[in-house]
């Protein structure tokens, strides 16, 4: 079996959790109209897409819902329908912007399932490459992106808008 290990998201793990003043990390972003500085990349009338600040691999992207809730159950119909549309339209971002040969799509529900934010649902998109999983995130404790973060959400703003 192989395992994909991050082990600079502990930086991330062991942060803080919440922002001052309530609510999700997601849903200030949602709520702010500083999308450049925050890696968002499309918004939709319920729910939107940024870069993982944290991420597993260049262009990994999550798609939110505005409203802060733990699970699929709590969405509304119409809810969830953007939301897989959203997961489609930035696969076909990522496919056109950064050609991977594969993704891993998908949520971790709960605390024990891995969730860093679970009362704010969120679905993760990572693309993936053959031999993406070297030593350097392993050994030398560095995660090795081809471009800058604001560089690839300028890419996939791009192949969004084109939607």
């Amino acid at each position: 079996m192989e395992a994909l290990h991050a082990p600079w998201r502990i930086q991330y793990i062991l942060g803080p959790k919440a922002p001052p003043g309530g609510g999700s990390i997601f849903t200030r972003i949602a709520q702010s109209s500083y999308d450049e500085a925050n890696h968002v990349i499309a918004r939709g009338r319920t729910c939107f897409a940024m870069l993982n600040n944290f991420p597993y691999n260049g262009g990994h992207l999550m798609v939110i819902p505005y409203r802060e809730v733990p699970d699929f159950h709590d969405l509304m119909d119409g809810e969830l329908l953007e939301l897989m549309h959203f997961v489609r339209r930035c696969q076909k971002a990522l496919t056109k912007t950064m050609q991977p040969h594969g993704f891993n799509i998908g949520a971790n529900l709960g605390k024990i399932a891995g969730a860093g934010i679970q009362e704010h649902l969120h679905l993760h998109i990572v693309p993936r490459w053959t031999g993406d999983v070297n030593f350097m995130p392993v050994l030398g404790n560095t995660t090795v992106l081809p471009e800058a973060l604001d560089e690839t959400a300028a890419k996939l703003r791009a192949a969004m808008a084109e939607e």
